[in-house]
């Protein structure tokens, strides 16, 4: 058996874990955000003299690779770092986890920490090794109003977490297959929302390129309050059903004796 190297509450282990969010943050953001560059524009050798023209993707075309890249590359993401770092990717989520005693106040710093590191990287990378300015940052867009975008960041972000607490913090017999549904929440979430507000629902996505771009606008503020008020609205529901005994309206659902809602109702840790 190999040798054990952390404690459970060992400071190493927080920063080795802290270093596995970077790196999955800026695995998740290169490609997804590389999609989102890729669908903003394309280019196209037009005449004799071989001029590169930039054109812009139909949008219909561009919602769907934008949505896909940033599903794609999230679920993949998960699935290496899930068994390293439970794969949070988000400082909105992580905000989630502590709250739900998943995580500790000291690895969700380093989580959030690592999480805005990981998306400065992966964005200066795209605006180094691609051509063009990087056209990835989130604003309201289509007339959508400061409150509205606030509000729709907010619902969608809650959507995306909901998923990660029913799939990822309750071990059940779907866990294996959370990356998955994981990564199609965030795909649902970019259909409904990049149109109107980006669709960031997470603070590091959007933070990372405005930090690139040197480009904050005035509404920035927007993408730190929506998702982790959609992160507290998850929690709250969580926690409200989990007082109810929610399992019990549908029983056998999933039929395991160490359910993780079965274990917080008892007051023991849902992991």
């Amino acid at each position: 058996m190999p040798r054990k190297m952390f404690g459970h509450n060992d400071w190493r282990a927080d920063a080795v874990a802290a270093v596995g969010e970077f790196l999955g943050t800026f695995t998740f953001l290169l490609f997804g955000l590389g999609g989102i560059q890729a669908a903003r524009t394309a280019s196209v050798i037009s005449g004799t003299s071989g001029e590169t023209v930039q054109v812009t993707v139909p949008s219909v075309e561009f919602l769907l690779m934008a949505a896909t890249s940033m599903g794609l590359a999230l679920t993949f993401s998960i699935w290496i770092f899930f068994r390293v770092t439970g794969a949070a990717f988000n400082p909105n989520i992580a905000l989630m986890l502590m709250l739900l005693g998943v995580i500790s106040p000291v690895r969700f710093v380093l989580y959030s920490i690592a999480q805005l590191l990981g998306a400065i990287a992966a964005s200066a990378v795209l605006l180094g090794v691609l051509p063009g300015p990087l056209l990835v940052n989130c604003a309201p867009s289509n007339g959508t109003g400061v409150a509205q975008a606030l509000f729709y960041e907010m619902f969608l972000t809650f959507g995306l977490c909901m998923t990660v607490i029913m799939l990822a913090v309750e071990k059940n017999k779907s866990t294996p297959l959370a990356p998955l549904a994981i990564g199609f929440a965030l795909f649902s979430t970019q259909l409904a929302g990049i149109n109107f507000t980006g669709a960031a629902v997470n603070t590091a996505r959007a933070f990372g390129s405005a930090v690139v771009t040197a480009d904050f606008v005035g509404s920035h503020w927007i993408y730190w309050v929506g998702p982790s008020l959609g992160a507290l609205l998850a929690t709250g529901l969580y926690k409200g059903m989990l007082y109810v005994h929610y399992w019990e309206l549908n029983p056998g659902a999933d039929a395991t004796n160490d359910n993780a809602a079965e274990k917080a109702a008892r007051g023991q840790n849902p992991v």
